[in-house]
C-alpha cells in the first residue's frame, strides 16, 4: 500500500508558462526530500502544461476544468491531494533555501493551523514584498497591513522582524498550512475568486482556536502583482469586495454596527482620493465592490451563521491585532514602519 507523503507543495498555475520555466529549476532544487510537487491548473490556455510534462515529468499535474480564481482553485485541487501538510506556492515564487523548517515548525507547534516564511521582493530582494511580507495583521476596521509592509510603503528586510512571532494571517504567496484544520475550518471561500481569501481563512481558524504563525527561518522571493497589477480596477474591486465580505462574516456582531458605516465613510475617501490620481477605473470599483457585497448580503449572513455556529468562541483570540486606525496612525502620525505602530495585540 503507498503511503501518501506527509507534505506537499501545491502551486496553482493560470497560464504561467514564463513563471513555470523561470522558477521551477529553483522549486526542484531546494524542494525537501520526499515532499511531492503537484501543479493543480486552471484550465490553461497557453504551453504551460505541455511545457510541464515535457521538461519535469515527475511533478504530477491536476488538470482542472475551467478557471476557477484563486481560492476556488485551490479548493478543487486539494480535494485530490493527500498529506499531512500543504505548502502552497504561487507560481511567480523563487526559493533560494530549503523551506524544510517550514514542516519542522508545524510538526513542533501543534496548535498552528498555518505558517509563513518572510515574503522578500523577487526584484528587489533585499526588501520585503508587498503580499505578506514578514506576517500578517488587522486593524480593528479590518484593514489588513504586513509586518514589514504598511499600505504601500515597504520596508528594507535588516533582520529586524526576525523572530517567531503569532500573527494574524499568513500569505496566500507561500502558504503552509495544516491539511486536517484546512477541512475541519472549512477551505478557502469560492465566492471571493482571488484576493483576501487566506485572510478570511486564517480569521475563521482563529475564531475556531487555531493559531497562525510567522517562521522567519525561510525566506521566499516573491515577483508579486503576477495575475493583476497593484493599481488594476478588477484587484481594486476585489480586493475591497472580498475584504468588506470578510468583515460581515467573521467580525463580531458588536462590533460590525460601528465597523461598516466607518468603512464606508474611509473608503469613499479611497476612491476620491483615486479620482484625483485619475484612476476613474478604481474609483468606480470601490462603490462597485459595495455594490456586490452588499447585493450578495443573504449568501453572506448563512456564511456568518455557519461559521458562528462551529467556530466561535466567546473572546476570539486577538493576536495579530491593531486595537485602533492603521489609516490613523500611518497618515496622520506618520507611523510607516511596523516597529512604530503602537496598540498590536
Amino acid at each position: 500500500m503507498n503511503v501518501p507523503p506527509k507534505t506537499a507543495l501545491v502551486i496553482l498555475n493560470y497560464n504561467g508558462k514564463a513563471y513555470l520555466e523561470k522558477f521551477l529549476p529553483s522549486i526542484i532544487q531546494y524542494n525537501p526530500a520526499g515532499v511531492e510537487i503537484i501543479i493543480g491548473d486552471n484550465a490553461s490556455t497557453d504551453e504551460s502544461i505541455p511545457f510541464v510534462k515535457k521538461f519535469y515529468p515527475l511533478i504530477r499535474i491536476i488538470s482542472l476544468n475551467k478557471n476557477y480564481g484563486y481560492a476556488e482553485g485551490y479548493n478543487q485541487t486539494l480535494k485530490q491531494v493527500d498529506a499531512d501538510y500543504y505548502f502552497l506556492l504561487n507560481s511567480d515564487v523563487e526559493l533560494k533555501e530549503s523551506w524544510h523548517p517550514l514542516i519542522d515548525f508545524m510538526d513542533s507547534n501543534p496548535d498552528a493551523a498555518a505558517c509563513q516564511p518572510i515574503i522578500n521582493s523577487q526584484s528587489n530582494p533585499t526588501h520585503f514584498e508587498h503580499a505578506g511580507a514578514a506576517g500578517g495583521y488587522i486593524d480593528s476596521l479590518g484593514y489588513p497591513f504586513c509586518k514589514g509592509r504598511i499600505l504601500d510603503f515597504i520596508e528594507e528586510n535588516k533582520g529586524q522582524y526576525h523572530q517567531t512571532s503569532e500573527i494574524f494571517w499568513a500569505t496566500g504567496a507561500a502558504l503552509m498550512v495544516r491539511s486536517k484544520v484546512f477541512h475541519e475550518v472549512g477551505a478557502f471561500d469560492g465566492d471571493f475568486f482571488a484576493h483576501m481569501e487566506e485572510i478570511d481563512w486564517c480569521w475563521r481558524a482563529k475564531n475556531k482556536g487555531w493559531k497562525i504563525f510567522a517562521c522567519p527561518d525561510v525566506i521566499v522571493y516573491h515577483v508579486g502583482g503576477a495575475t493583476l497589477s497593484y493599481n488594476s480596477p478588477r484587484k481594486v474591486l476585489l480586493n475591497f469586495r472580498n475584504n468588506l465580505s470578510m468583515i460581515i462574516k467573521n467580525q463580531s456582531t458588536g462590533r460590525l454596527w460601528y465597523v461598516l458605516p466607518s468603512r464606508f465613510v474611509l473608503d469613499t475617501i479611497a476612491a476620491i482620493k483615486f479620482l484625483t490620481e485619475k484612476n476613474m477605473g478604481a474609483f468606480i470599483a470601490v462603490f462597485k465592490a459595495y455594490r456586490e457585497t452588499f447585493g450578495q448580503l443573504s449568501t453572506l449572513i448563512k456564511k456568518r451563521k455557519q461559521i458562528k455556529n462551529i467556530a466561535f468562541h466567546n473572546k476570539p483570540d486577538d493576536h495579530g491585532v491593531l486595537h485602533g486606525s492603521i489609516l490613523w496612525q500611518f497618515y496622520l502620525l506618520k507611523r510607516k514602519t511596523f516597529n512604530l505602530l503602537k496598540g498590536i495585540s
